[in-house]
């Protein structure tokens, strides 16, 4: 007998861009982890972004938070756009934000001087 709830099967259509930056960190992962901290106004639709902090550990995250010009920067994104992670895997550190569907994927170019920006941070810790 068919099943009349099929599960999906084949790629989602789910995007997202990683920027990666060169950099061996060693032993000192939680050095290098940070992720946006958003505080907003507003509901929904009309929610908009009053102030961008960074959540982790170690000098990376002070360094991020010290740059206000560049949290200003992300604060002008979209909330999708403004939720940004940094994680270091083997060798390198990833700079990523949400998912997005086919429609929203995309780099603008404010965004690709966000990534290079956090980039030059991650080079100088």
């Amino acid at each position: 007998m068919q099943d009349p709830n099929p599960l999906p099967w084949g790629a989602e259509d789910r995007f997202q861009a990683h920027f990666i930056v060169r950099k061996d960190i060693g032993k000192a992962l939680g050095q290098h982890t940070a992720r946006t901290k958003l505080t907003t106004q507003g509901h929904f639709g009309t929610k908009k972004i009053l102030k961008v902090a960074w959540n982790g550990n170690g000098s990376l995250t002070e360094k991020l938070n010290d740059d206000n010009e560049l949290n200003d920067m992300i604060a002008k994104q979209s909330l999708r756009d403004a939720e940004m992670y940094v994680e270091p895997t083997e060798g390198v550190v990833r700079i990523r934000n949400k998912w997005k569907n086919h429609l929203d994927f995309g780099i603008s170019e404010e965004l690709f001087w966000i990534y290079d920006r956090i980039a030059g941070h991650i080079k100088k810790v």
